[in-house]
């Protein structure tokens, strides 16, 4: 059997962070204060994922007059503005009424006015590595004088680093070097498969260093001044042109033997050659050897002379406590570095004088470490800086990000050059927990989270005199409370006003006081625990959802996935129609006064939509209605023309509207009365049909039949269209007319003032020149609209052409004959030829440029073929040297594609026959606003319609419609929201919108439930539509004797408890997403697992019940056993409220078993409850429903992690002794072991895995992540008689999978007989522990062999970001058998790169395979799918 594994949702949150210059975009100067710049660039990542972002300062938005006012009433209760004002009045420009320049600008003491600035950021590019990141740091080379870019350096969990810079030919990253350390002896001689590597940079970027196990360094050398170049350059293997010098790795025992056991290093600054302090444990010890061996960690302060190769030792200090686990440099003004233990704060200076603080009781009884007396110190404090991590925000300042979120500033107090004591201070606010911390210019620290989203904070310093400092009292943290809502995406996550804490600056009576605003955050919703599946019931359809338990803390709760982005119907329109067409269009108002017509002024109503254009097929041939709405609320229609509609806009600065059918050009009123017909078919001639058309202010293009274009002008003086084109051009496959009001599509350098016109390859002619009436028409409209931003003219012939025009001039500004082969980078050729001739099947079937994006839309280029691939195209700036080569006048630009998708159902056959009953496909634009968010996007319509849409923090997004078919669609704002849609669906004529609170940006939409607290197991209760979810919490850990009573009780006041877990169980309703009832357990019990099970019972007809067993673990210290339980719940109905007419359910506890050991996994089988109990399963029956009775048991292995039944089958997975496949027999009753893996292997999820004609499988995870699958044939010999499963593929993951459920995958196939049947097999959906959501798909024997060996080229054949190997990335290390078992299983990841590659690559890379692209196309596509 075999399988495909793909990643539907890629890691969430992130782990490693680096601010740089690496975008031109950060070196272009600021033309104006009131200019958007960019600041940095920050480079994240999580496991595989890799992201890139701008930090942009940029105007604040104006806040909107109902805010204003608002605001102004809650803090005056009046209206400030509406009262008489002394002195100056400002107006605005309009006219229209009083400015208040206050709300806008803050003036200083000279007078001098200021734009208030906020700052964002934006996304650039993603990538999806094939390497786990586990560092990121920022290089600078000989180039970086050159450019001003610096270069970025990513260290990968194989032992790998790869240096990296941006290209502005490619848009992207390209690999300068990658350097390998996996074949060091010190890699292969580890069996730490755990060990993580750390990358460090030298402040002056002199070298790297890179962590390798069994205590070694890998350093990389940089050059960088050319007089070292020419000094080394005589040494064997250097090359001039290479920036840096030959690596080598640098054993700890060579520089002194005592180094071992190293906990971390970093550089420090302010010395000549590069200097590192590494921290290492030469005597390992724990809590319980502390008698024998406290303060075992030391500290080093080494020197590298990376001519010379030696390393002396500059500071020595040892005796450092036993849990210390992070160093952190200190600025050069004072040096040294901060050492973070468990419980104390420490700075260690280059005279190795140690200063430090602490932050419990504890450090006094672990350590004998003697500390001066500290003036600052917290009384009574009892923190834990386990997890924590700190920030320099400036030379004496530290920000300490504790595990709980909590953030505390920590000042250093400087006597001269040397620190006397550390003064902490009072919370200044509270976020997730941090992961990575990243100082970024303009004073903002940028904090990376892998538990909830990840935020940009401004950091500020405020004079205040002491007598005006506030007066907080000393609470714990544990009693800081906030709205979670508000801190998730709102400003109000961190304290506005100042907090008390001392600053590091004070003179006199006036103290500096740190305040942190939130700037931007970015979302992320944190590793998986658990996951069901539930019936959403929100949109306009029941929807599968996919329910994940995610994050910690405050920040834990739920995530709800949709495979498709939800609707909800607010009104049907039935009396509108709309099957071939429906427009949504902003008209004026227009009063008639003595026969003239005067507009109504209204500076907010051309913003809303007033008039309803559709169009249908029947009556033939075809009829048009304009609608409005009525003042009753209901949709009025005004006029019906006989005729097919093709397109419908706005036109004459909307004051009427421009109407194309199949043979006229109508300009209508907003009443419905007709001012112009212009009948583009009259003539002596019979001219083709109308078949599309495209409307932008002052111009209609219209599209025929037989490939010819007209474009016609409209002068708004005079009203009217002009009956002659402007041009007239052949062999035309799509064309449209766009507007750019981004200022993207610009001219190159040079050519901004050129006239030289360059040859299209479109036969045309113009019926007037230049300099007739259209270019007064063209001026004047300019003119008069001038913040819609510039005209372009897009055409695609039939012979492949692409070309870019510019109006009103028609001149050629971007040509290229390769969009056909969808390279790419498409760049302007100049040259004229034609494009070579490919399938049929790679036509392009239609192309728009459309802006896309959220605050910043930009222009993009989307392309669908016959075949069901779309393609997106951003619209990117050229490199300076492309730039320079290019002669000819035309746009500075390139189209670098972003996105490839595959239709995940659509089949690549032929519908020419099936187009007229096959509903029209086409890009539509829309604009449309979500709570005061503005989103542009494009609706793809037709069968299978699909969502495109892009967010500040993502790239291109296509989300799959909740209905199957579109006729029409149009973006609506004429029923008093702008957040509506006008669709045509196999449902007819709806207003529909989006549903609240989704979060759109991510491969799946989704929705955060935040609870405030982590749930750990998570189920769904069919029968009452119900979710039981065990919520972890922390309760004080008490130790117990044989007796029952406590063994210690706390003795200081700042000595307590560690924390430990405990569980309790809740019901939740999902309509609400509120907690309904639940179950406390005992402070010292925690939940393992939640399964709703169904059960025998006699209290139904059916004789089964389905109930909720949960299995717990009770702790009782280490020197008592640990014990566990078994609960049984029913969920019933009880009588509800007095007024309420909902139905109200709660928990009964209808059994507890108590257990001698945990019981870790719970299932059903048969209507009987299985569980484990430490090393043994029982099988057990539900009697009388009050009671479990065992019935069969069976000894497994040490520790059974998970169970899985089917039928009768069960699977154990077992945390040594690796999977085991049981059979349970009823008559007598027994478990019989059929087979198991003898292979040692922590296993921590196993399920069956189903294929087509009834092929089976086991698929199993362990903790390191590894896929293994099994099968079990007991005809093969290598089964031993049925007594082993075999091992057919083992596939690296790289993350432990935390939940699986199985869903039933259908697909409809062709018999040999070609009768098309439903094949029914099952897929796996896996949850991660980095936030990953991945799908395995079993697949047909011809299927695997053909994409096999696809796999094999895409390995070998194209270039993989970082210069990484992904058939190493996805290698297991298995020394039982005599190669690596990789084939069996499909990487995903790795598959999605053809579609990314141009057609003629494709082409020929299949053909080297033996098989047809088409064939290919049509496999990936039937593995799109979700489920």
């Amino acid at each position: 059997m075999y399988a495909f594994r793909q990643e539907i949702v890629p890691p969430s949150g992130i782990e490693h962070v680096a601010r740089l210059k690496l975008t031109p975009s950060t070196a272009k100067p600021q033309r104006s204060s009131d200019e958007s710049r960019v600041l940095c660039n920050l480079v994240v990542a999580r496991s595989n994922r890799l992201r890139i972002f701008e930090i942009v300062e940029e105007p604040a938005p104006l806040p909107s007059s109902s805010d204003v006012q608002a605001r102004q009433r809650e803090t005056t209760g009046e209206i400030k503005g509406t009262e008489a004002v002394e002195g100056e009045v400002q107006m605005d420009t309009q006219g229209d009424g009083f400015v208040n320049l206050g709300q806008v600008k803050s003036t200083s003491n000279l007078g001098s006015t200021t734009t208030p600035k906020t700052t964002r950021l934006y996304f650039v590019r993603e990538h999806h590595l094939h390497g786990i990141v586990t560092g990121i740091e920022r290089a600078q080379t000989l180039t970086t004088g050159e450019d001003g870019l610096d270069r970025v350096l990513i260290s990968f969990k194989d032992a790998k680093v790869a240096l990296m810079e941006w290209s502005d030919a490619q848009h992207d990253l390209v690999t300068v070097s990658i350097h390998t350390y996996e074949r060091a002896p010190q890699v292969l001689s580890s069996n730490n498969p755990d060990y993580c590597s750390r990358l460090r940079m030298d402040p002056t970027f002199r070298c790297a260093a890179l962590s390798l196990p069994n205590d070694a360094l890998a350093i990389l050398p940089f050059h960088q001044t050319q007089t070292l170049i020419d000094a080394i350059e005589q040494e064997p293997g250097v090359t001039r042109d290479l920036p840096y010098s030959p690596s080598f790795v640098l054993p700890f025992e060579e520089v002194d033997p005592k180094i071992r056991n190293v906990v971390d290093f970093v550089f420090l600054p302010g010395f000549n050659n590069p200097t590192i302090a590494v921290l290492f444990q030469s005597q390992q010890t724990w809590t319980a050897r502390l008698n024998e061996f406290k303060d075992t960690v030391s500290l080093f302060i080494i020197t590298l002379d990376l001519t010379t190769h030696t390393y002396p030792i500059i500071t020595h200090v040892e005796n450092l406590p036993y849990d210390s686990f992070a160093l952190y440099p200190c600025p050069n003004t004072i040096g040294g570095v901060v050492v973070l233990s468990a419980n104390g704060l420490f700075h260690v200076d280059q005279t190795a004088k140690t200063t430090g603080t602490p932050v419990n009781g504890w450090l006094g009884r672990v350590s004998d470490i003697q500390l001066a007396p500290q003036p600052f110190a917290l009384d009574g404090a009892q923190l834990t800086l386990e997890g924590s991590h700190l920030v320099f925000v400036d030379d004496r300042t530290m920000l300490l990000f504790l595990p709980d979120g909590a953030v505390c500033p920590v000042d250093l107090m400087v006597d001269g050059r040397t620190v006397s004591s550390m003064a902490f201070g009072e919370p200044l606010a509270r976020t997730t927990s941090a992961s990575a911390l990243c100082l970024v210019d303009e004073g903002y620290v940028f904090v990376g989270s892998t538990t909830g989203p990840s935020t940009l904070l401004k950091v500020s310093r405020h004079a205040v005199e002491s007598k005006d400092l506030p007066s907080l009292p000393k609470e714990s943290l544990e009693g800081m409370d906030m709205d979670l809502d508000e801190d998730l995406y709102g400003n109000t996550m961190f304290m506005d006003e100042p907090s008390a804490i001392s600053g590091g600056n004070m003179l006199g009576e006036t103290k500096s006081l740190l305040k942190l605003t939130i700037s931007d955050s970015l979302h992320g919703h944190g590793s998986i625990a658990d996951m069901t599946y539930v019936v959403n019931q929100e949109g306009d359809r029941p929807a599968p959802e996919l329910v994940a338990c995610t994050g910690s803390s405050l920040f834990g709760g739920f995530t709800r996935f949709q495979r498709s982005l939800p609707t909800h119907t607010k009104r049907k329109l039935p009396s509108i129609g709309g099957s071939r067409g429906l427009w949504s269009i902003p008209i004026r108002r227009v009063i008639k006064v003595d026969g003239m017509r005067l507009e109504r002024p209204s500076s907010s109503q051309a913003q809303v939509d007033t008039i309803i254009v559709s169009t249908d097929t029947t009556p033939s041939p075809g009829l048009s209605r304009i609608a409005c709405r009525a003042k009753s609320g209901d949709v009025q229609i005004l006029a019906r023309i006989p005729g097919l509609t093709i397109a419908a806009a706005a036109f004459f600065q909307q004051t009427c509207i421009a109407q194309v059918t199949t043979n006229s050009i109508r300009i209508t009123d907003g009443d419905g009365s007709e001012r112009q017909v212009l009948n583009v078919s009259e003539g002596n001639r019979t001219r083709a049909k109308i078949t599309a058309a495209s409307i932008s202010d002052p111009y209609v293009l219209i599209h025929r039949e037989d490939g010819n274009v007209s474009i016609f002008t409209g002068d708004a003086v005079k009203g009217r269209l002009s009956t002659r084109e402007l041009v007239v051009l052949e062999q035309c496959s799509l064309a449209s007319i766009f507007t750019d009001g981004s200022e993207v599509l610009r001219a190159r350098s040079g050519h901004a003032s050129a006239v030289q016109s360059r040859i299209s390859a479109f036969p045309h002619v113009k019926s007037r020149g230049k300099s007739g009436s259209s270019d007064s028409v063209g001026r004047l409209e300019t003119a008069i609209g001038q913040d819609r931003g510039t005209l372009w003219l897009m055409l695609y012939g039939q012979g492949g052409r692409f070309e870019i025009w510019s109006l009103p001039s028609l001149d050629v500004v971007f040509s290229s004959s390769e969009l056909k082969l969808m390279p790419s980078i498409l760049v302007d050729s100049v040259a004229s030829t034609a494009a070579e001739d490919v399938d049929s099947d790679l036509d392009i079937e239609c192309a728009s440029l459309i802006s896309i994006g959220q605050s910043r839309a930009r222009p993009y280029l989307l392309v669908s073929t016959r075949s069901g691939l779309k393609a997106a195209y951003e619209v990117a700036p050229i490199s300076i040297e492309l730039e320079a080569q290019l002669a000819s006048p035309g746009l500075a630009i390139q189209f670098v594609k972003v996105l490839s998708h595959i239709d995940s159902t659509r089949q690549s056959e032929d519908h020419s026959d099936l187009k007229r009953q096959t509903p029209q496909r086409s890009f539509v634009p829309f604009t449309t606003s979500v709570h005061d968010t503005s989103f542009s996007g494009a609706f793809f319509t037709g069968r299978h319609p699909l969502w495109v849409i892009s967010t500040d923090k993502s790239g291109i997004c296509i989300y799959p419609s909740s209905t199957s078919v579109v006729n029409a669609f149009s973006a609506c704002s004429m029923f008093g929201s702008s957040s509506d849609f006008l669709v045509h669906s196999e449902d007819g004529p709806n207003l529909v919108s989006w549903i609240p609170d989704i979060y759109l940006g991510a491969p799946l939409v989704y929705k955060s439930v935040q609870a405030g607290r982590r749930y750990t197991s998570i189920t769904y209760h069919h029968e009452t539509q119900h979710i039981v979810a065990a919520a972890s919490l922390k309760s004080s850990f008490i130790l117990f004797d044989e007796e029952g009573r406590t063994a210690w009780t706390p003795d200081a006041p700042d000595v307590t408890n560690p924390l430990g877990e405990c569980s309790c169980l809740e019901l939740i309703s999902p309509d609400t997403w509120t907690t309904i009832d639940g179950y406390e357990f005992a402070f010292n019990e925690f939940v393992n697992t939640v399964e709703s099970v169904n059960l025998e019972t006699q209290s139904t007809e059916s004789g089964r019940k389905s109930f909720i067993a949960v299995a717990t673990t009770i702790h009782r210290g280490e020197d008592l056993a640990v014990k566990g339980a078994v609960y049984v719940f029913e969920i019933v109905e009880v009588v509800p409220e007095p007024d309420s007419q909902k139905r109200r359910f709660k928990l009964r506890l209808n059994c507890r078993d108590d257990a001698k050991g945990p019981v870790t996994a719970l299932c059903e089988m048969n209507g009987y409850l299985v569980s484990s109990m430490g090393q043994k399963v029982f099988v057990r029956a539900f009697d009388l429903d009050e009671r479990l009775v065992g019935v069969a048991f069976l000894d497994v292995g040490v520790y059974v992690t998970t169970l899985r039944s089917l039928k009768n089958l069960l699977l154990i997975g077992d945390a040594v002794k690796s999977t085991w496949f049981v059979c349970f027999q009823e008559d007598p009753f027994k478990l019989v072991v059929m087979a198991k893996d003898y292979q040692p292997t922590c296993v921590s999820s196993t399920d069956f895995f189903i294929g087509q004609d009834g092929q089976f499988a086991i698929m199993a995870s362990d903790e390191e992540g590894v896929l293994r699958l099994y099968d079990y044939d007991p005809t093969d010999q290598e089964s031993s008689s049925s007594q082993k499963l075999i091992c057919r593929a083992e596939f690296h993951t790289h993350s432990e999978h935390r939940a699986v459920l199985t869903i039933a995958r259908r697909e409809e196939v062709q018999h040999e007989s070609g009768v098309k049947i439903l094949q029914t097999s099952s897929s796996l959906i896996c949850g991660t522990t980095d936030g990953a959501i991945t799908i395995i798909i079993p697949l047909w024997e011809d299927t695997f062999k053909r994409l096999s060996l696809l796999q094999g080229q895409l390995v070998r054949n194209i270039q993989h970001v970082g210069g990484l190997n992904p058939k190493a990335f996805r290698s297991v290390r298995n020394d039982t058998v005599s190669r690596p078992l990789t084939k069996g299983i499909l990487d995903g990841m790795l598959l999605e790169s053809f579609l990314e590659l141009r057609f003629d690559r494709q082409l020929e890379m299949t053909r080297q395979i033996g098989t047809e692209r088409l064939l290919v196309m049509k496999d990936l596509g039937n593995m799109q799918a979700t489920w």
